[in-house]
């Protein structure tokens, strides 16, 4: 039976996310291995996160609180923001759904850079509108390029800082500058997936634009530096009549009770918290000064990832650390072909790293 499938979806690429470790043990036939390709906590969940989500797990026989009013309420105090402006997704990128949902129709276009986050452009050919994309400038956005690419059928620009997948970051005013050349009826979507980690002062916090009143959404995850990325938590704050929109396009119950839970606990937990940043920073500075002295090149970053320039295919490069029990991430299909993509992860699991690297690469 062959059923008709609309244009704009047959043209979709599906979403590949990182090898997960039980498949990489069976399809090789070796135990042990570390994944260092999607960007996870190294240090697992917030403790506060898993007690909380075992307390709920005697109440699954009911449906989540569907405005999610526990979480919204203690995310709107610790951000200083009202609950109004806050979206509740399963996920941040269910968040980007519903803001295409209710911004783009067929014909209209939306901005990003090339590359960038897969999901931008599957959800914006999903409503039959069009991505443009802009390439990155030296690893980093190219602001003015955005600008310029914006025409009158742009409805939505998708910015992410810190970049993914290159680390890299945009300041407050560089920001307000791009801003201030943008028609106001052009909706601005900031994903700040790894905000937490940016030690950079001048690296702009999209939260502080908000209050202008300017059609800027920030999206924001329990996934990276909370460790929760197993029960697809996040969310979107933005001006009140603009989450009002995409509360009515919201699937009922997207977040369900053990993440409502966590989430809610791990705000709480501020020593976890403080314990992975100082992880990531110290490991990320470690990590590169090995590969400097390996003779290898590497970026520097504001995210809790960093790219590594092989100097060779990445493809095969990710093939043969996969033999060594080492999940990496190859950019080939980022259009990077000879860089890799490497998660921070604990002390342990990056000397197995550089050792695994070193051995691939001679």
């Amino acid at each position: 039976m062959k059923l008709k499938v609309a244009e704009n979806i047959l043209s979709l690429k599906p979403y590949t996310p990182g090898k997960p470790i039980e498949e990489l043990e069976r399809e090789y036939g070796i135990s042990g291995s570390i994944k260092l390709a999607s960007n996870e906590n190294p240090l697992g969940p917030s403790p506060k996160a898993v007690e909380a989500m075992q307390a709920a797990l005697s109440n699954l026989h009911r449906y989540p609180d569907g405005s999610g009013y526990y979480l919204v309420n203690k995310l709107a105090e610790k951000l200083g923001v009202s609950a109004e402006q806050i979206v509740l997704g399963n996920g941040s990128d269910d968040v980007i759904g519903m803001l295409t949902r209710v911004y783009l129709t067929a014909g209209d276009e939306a901005v990003m850079t090339s590359p960038s986050f897969l999901m931008y452009e599957i959800f914006v050919r999903t409503v039959d509108a069009i991505p443009v994309m802009v390439p990155l400038k030296d690893l980093a956005i190219d602001l003015d390029a955005m600008a310029g690419a914006v025409s009158e059928k742009t409805k939505i620009i998708f910015i992410t800082n810190p970049n993914n997948p290159t680390g890299y970051h945009i300041t407050t005013s560089e920001f307000n500058a791009f801003m201030a050349k943008l028609p106001p009826r052009v909706v601005v979507v900031v994903d700040e997936a790894y905000i937490e980690f940016a030690r950079d002062q001048h690296c702009l916090n999209g939260l502080n634009e908000i209050e202008d009143g300017r059609p800027i959404a920030v999206l924001r995850t329990f996934s990276k530096a909370y460790g929760l990325a197993g029960i697809r938590i996040g969310y979107g704050v933005m001006p009140a009549e603009m989450a009002a929109m995409a509360n009515r396009v919201r699937q009922p119950f997207n977040t369900n009770i053990l993440a409502q839970a966590g989430a809610a606990a791990a705000l709480d937990d501020e020593l976890f918290l403080k314990q992975t940043l100082e992880l990531i920073h110290s490991e990320l500075a470690f990590m590169q000064a090995e590969l400097k002295k390996m003779g290898v090149e590497c970026f520097d970053s504001q995210a809790n990832f960093f790219l590594i320039d092989v100097k060779q295919n990445a493809g095969k490069v990710f093939e043969k650390m996969l033999r060594q029990g080492v999940i990496v991430r190859s950019m080939v299909s980022y259009g990077y072909p000879e860089y890799i993509r490497i998660t921070i992860g604990t002390r342990a699991e990056n000397v197995r790293f550089l050792k695994a690297l070193e051995t691939v690469l001679k």
